[in-house]
């Protein structure tokens, strides 16, 4: 893997992500609706999608009750939510690499806006495929170190099917290919461990590091308002933050 920790950007917005948490769960609500639609099945266990964005919303402490509201919302006849997947690539501060996932009902809404805020704190919207050839989709499930036993973590992790771990000072780091990231969450929970973090994410090959003050300034505005957008699932970058 890339060598490159979670950790810190994890800190950094965990006072952040508490603070925004109602928009948060907003969001994944969104994601949920869309899993249950599209796999056809309000059950887990019969449709991994919906799997994988409980997994990310237990990891976000999403109460249970909210995610069965949602998921039976979603599986009510009068639900008319109807979502639409949409990924724009560009670029950032000095060619720092932007993708972000949008779930929209109005493309005709989402696509000026994320345009605006490239072009503004940015260096544009590029077109499909100009960015994503240097990320490579992988689960990544963090866990805070503690007094936890590097060894027995990572025997626990490739055990449980993930594909490679790495440790830093505060964190453990656990890779796993998409398609197995539910499974081996499911078993690392059954073993007893807490997530900071998990999702599956688009992970950078390579990062960026900005050296201006104002460079920074404006990715970090950039990254802040494309979040704040109700449309915006997730915005994956390579800016190198340590």
């Amino acid at each position: 893997m890339s060598g490159h920790s979670k950790w810190h950007n994890i800190q950094k917005t965990k006072g952040a992500a508490d603070a925004k948490r109602s928009q948060i769960f907003t969001k994944i609500a969104r994601e949920m609706i869309v899993a249950v639609k599209t796999g056809g099945s309000g059950d887990p266990n019969n449709n991994s999608r919906l799997a994988t964005v409980i997994a990310k919303a237990k990891a976000a402490n999403m109460p249970n009750d909210n995610i069965k509201r949602t998921i039976d919302k979603a599986l009510g006849s009068g639900n008319s939510d109807d979502y639409e997947s949409i990924t724009y690539e560009g670029y950032g501060p000095s060619g720092v690499a932007v993708i972000v996932e949008a779930l929209t009902d109005n493309r005709n809404r989402t696509a000026p806006e994320v345009r605006h805020l490239l072009d503004k704190f940015g260096k544009g919207l590029g077109a499909t495929g100009c960015v994503s050839w240097c990320f490579d989709q992988k689960g990544v499930i963090v866990i805070e170190r503690d007094d936890l036993d590097e060894d027995t973590v990572m025997m626990d992790a490739l055990d449980c099917g993930a594909s490679d771990m790495e440790a830093s000072e505060d964190a453990f780091e656990i890779y796993t290919e998409p398609s197995a990231f539910g499974e081996v969450l499911a078993k690392l929970e059954e073993k007893g461990y807490v997530f900071l973090s998990a999702k599956v994410e688009m992970v950078p090959q390579n990062y960026v590091k900005l050296e201006s003050e104002e460079d920074i300034k404006n990715m970090e505005k950039l990254i802040d308002s494309l979040e704040d957008n109700d449309d915006v699932q997730n915005v994956w970058h390579n800016w190198d933050q340590d």
